[in-house]
């Protein structure tokens, strides 16, 4: 019996194997997905790798991506539509991108994402953008210096500004997803756009130029209201959302000096907290900010020496990002009608019951709701000198 359950098992070792691989050469490498509207149809963009131009040898000096389209009445029939000019089949397995175009975001996305949500072979670490005044055709159909692959770039870029700026925020598909169908709760997502000559951006000529004639840059955050783009955010708002939702890891401030100049200030750690609550029958909601950071510039006479001004400069912080703060929930309430902060969430989390009497009208709950904020800032450290070279310069 051991013998024959010994076979058994070699046996099962030897037949094992990938039940669908798929052959390097049969499959054209998707890094990114444009998904638009047009005339009633989905039109779809797959930016693919060139296999010979990104290899080890040397290459020819052509694109390292290329582009097939086809339009469909829905995603997946655009998706086989591209067998007829592609000479692989599509593949999104590797997949970093999806950008969705402005017009079709302000009609609905929900559709347009089954079946990426569906299929299998998709990883779910790709992010999700919007094209802010251009299609995501457009966006797609720009070459990018450094980043030899486009898609690249743009997953790169975004990482990097979230993590160093905090005007951007990047969201994968499974996020997404995941607040269009949680209640008290609405999406965001970073847009993107191409600034420049976007005939010349997509040619060759585009990275051969100090100053390439057409640039990929990301914009500030698209506001969403279930699955509908219904405005967006400006820089100080995307950075305020930040700092609400606790998802700023370093970013930069400039402060104002007693009487001229600027003082920046590197954020070095930064903690958000909501608290829900019921006070007097009525939801409210308690936002508390903890920011810690360094100095980096000083470009006014003030004595960094003295304890004094160390606190009046963080004073000056806690009261600027509390008026940032306290314009993006107006914004928010009174302009776009969007609880993109999951402040139901929160009244969900402190009182349950209350929240399933209301949530069904949460809409016009979140437009006059109370939200009280508190700001509490530390400056760590000021720099391996005390007081700025100016004051010697203009002595």
């Amino acid at each position: 019996m051991k013998k024959y359950t010994f076979v058994l098992l070699i046996l099962s070792l030897v037949l094992t194997g990938c039940w669908d691989r798929r052959e390097l050469n049969e499959i054209a490498i998707t890094l990114a997905l444009g998904i638009d509207k047009v005339d009633e149809e989905f039109q779809l963009t797959a930016q693919v790798v060139v296999p010979s131009e990104v290899s080890m040898k040397q290459s020819s000096g052509r694109s390292t991506v290329t582009l097939f389209q086809a339009t469909g009445e829905t995603i997946f029939e655009a998706f086989r539509k591209m067998t007829i000019d592609s000479p692989r089949k599509i593949y999104p397995g590797h997949l970093r991108m999806l950008v969705i175009g402005e017009e079709l975001a302000k009609a609905g996305v929900g559709e347009s994402l089954d079946l990426l949500s569906r299929d299998w072979e998709l990883r779910s670490d790709f992010y999700v953008v919007v094209a802010k005044d251009k299609t995501a055709a457009e966006i797609l159909n720009v070459t990018t210096p450094i980043e030899s692959i486009p898609a690249n770039k743009m997953f790169n870029t975004l990482k990097t500004s979230e993590e160093n700026w905090a005007v951007t925020k990047g969201v994968t598909l499974d996020e997404l997803l995941g607040d269009f169908i949680t209640d008290g709760k609405d999406a965001v997502l970073t847009g993107i756009q191409v600034f420049g000559n976007q005939e010349v951006g997509s040619s060759k000529q585009n990275v051969e130029s100090i100053t390439p004639a057409a640039q990929i840059q990301y914009d500030y955050l698209a506001v969403f209201r279930q699955d509908k783009l219904v405005g967006w955010l400006n820089e100080s708002e995307s950075k305020g959302y930040n700092y609400i939702i606790d998802s700023v890891k370093s970013t930069v401030a400039s402060i104002s000096c007693p009487e001229e100049g600027k003082v920046s200030i590197e954020v070095i750690n930064s903690k958000s907290e909501l608290k829900g609550k019921i006070n007097k029958g009525e939801p409210e909601v308690n936002v508390t900010i903890e920011v810690e950071g360094n100095v980096g510039e000083v470009e006014c006479h003030i004595d960094m020496k003295d304890t004094k001004t160390i606190d009046a400069l963080e004073k000056s912080y806690e009261k600027e990002l509390k008026e940032i703060v306290h314009q993006t929930i107006e914004t928010l309430q009174k302009q776009y009608n969007s609880d993109i902060f999951g402040f139901g969430q929160a009244i969900h989390r402190s009182n349950p019951k209350t929240w399933k009497k209301i949530k069904n009208q949460w809409d016009e709950e979140f437009t006059e709701l109370t939200v009280n904020v508190e700001v509490d800032m530390k400056i760590r450290d000021t720099g391996t000198v005390s007081n700025s070279f100016l004051q010697k310069l203009e002595e």
